[in-house]
C-alpha cells in the first residue's frame, strides 16, 4: 500500500519558499468538495489536525498573522509557476501551409480543357513536370507532418503539466482545509474555556483590569476568526480552480 502523504502544518511559515510542480505525477485523488469538515480527512490527517491545534496560541499576535500564510501564498503562486511551463503554440503558420498545399494539389488535379486547347495543354505537361510537382507537394506534406508532430508533443507535455497542476492544487486545498479545521477547533476550545473563565473572573472580582483582560482575549479570538475566514476565502479560490484546470 502507498504511504499516506499528510500536509505538514507549521506556525512559522517560510514565505520565501518557491512553489514547484512535482517531478512525477502522483496517483490522482478525487476532486475536492466544499465545506471544511473533519470527515473529509483520513484518520491520520485528523490526528495531525488535533495535534496541531494544541500548538496554536491565540495570544501570540505574530503567530495569528502568519497562520496559514504559506498555504495562502502557495495558492497565489502555484498557478503562475505552473502556467509559465505551458508553452502555447500558434497554429496559424500550419494553417497557411495547409492552404498552400491544397492550392497546389488542386492545380495538379485541374481538369483538362476540351478540344484543341486541351490537346495542346496535355502535350505541354511532360512527365518531368508532373514528377516535379508531385515532389514539391510531397515535401510540403512532410514539412506539415513534422510540424504537426511537434505540436502534438507540445500538447502532450502541456496536458501532463495541467494534470500536475490539478494534483498540486488539490494538495494545497487539503493543506488549507487542515489549517482551517485546526484553527476552528482551537478557537472553539478557547472560547469555551479561557474566555468563559476570564469573563467569570471579571464578573466575580468586578475589577477593571479583569474586565479588560476578558475583553482583550475576546478581541484576539475575533481577530483569529477573521484570519480563518481569510483562509476559507482562499480555499474557495482553490476549489474553483480545480474545474478550470480540468477544462483547460
Amino acid at each position: 500500500m502507498m504511504e499516506e502523504k499528510i500536509p505538514q502544518l507549521t506556525l512559522t511559515p517560510n514565505l520565501n519558499e518557491k512553489t514547484e510542480l512535482p517531478a512525477e505525477q502522483e496517483k490522482k485523488a478525487p476532486a475536492p468538495e466544499a465545506g471544511p469538515d473533519m470527515s473529509m480527512l483520513s484518520e491520520s490527517e485528523q490526528n495531525a489536525v488535533r495535534a496541531f491545534a494544541e500548538q496554536i496560541d491565540l495570544t501570540d499576535a505574530n503567530q495569528v498573522i502568519q497562520y496559514g500564510a504559506a498555504a495562502q501564498k502557495n495558492i497565489a503562486d502555484f498557478s503562475q509557476t505552473a502556467l509559465s511551463k505551458v508553452q502555447t503554440r500558434d497554429l496559424g503558420e500550419i494553417g497557411d501551409m495547409v492552404t498552400s498545399l491544397v492550392v497546389e494539389l488542386k492545380g495538379m488535379d485541374e481538369p483538362e480543357k476540351k478540344g484543341i486547347a486541351g490537346l495542346f495543354r496535355k502535350a505541354q505537361v511532360s512527365a518531368q513536370e508532373m514528377k516535379a510537382k508531385y515532389g514539391k507537394a510531397e515535401a510540403n506534406v512532410d514539412k506539415i507532418a513534422a510540424e504537426l508532430d511537434k505540436h502534438k508533443l507540445t500538447l502532450m507535455k502541456d496536458v501532463a503539466v495541467m494534470d500536475q497542476m490539478y494534483e498540486k492544487n488539490l494538495a494545497y486545498f487539503k493543506e488549507l482545509t487542515m489549517y482551517i479545521l485546526a484553527g476552528k477547533q482551537k478557537l472553539a476550545e478557547e472560547r469555551a474555556t479561557t474566555l468563559v473563565s476570564l469573563r467569570e473572573k471579571a464578573q466575580t472580582s468586578g475589577l477593571a483590569e479583569d474586565a479588560q483582560a476578558a475583553n482583550d482575549f475576546e478581541n484576539k479570538c475575533e481577530r483569529f476568526e477573521k484570519k480563518l475566514h481569510d483562509l476559507e476565502l482562499t480555499r474557495v479560490i482553490s476549489l474553483q480552480t480545480a474545474p478550470q484546470i480540468r477544462m483547460i
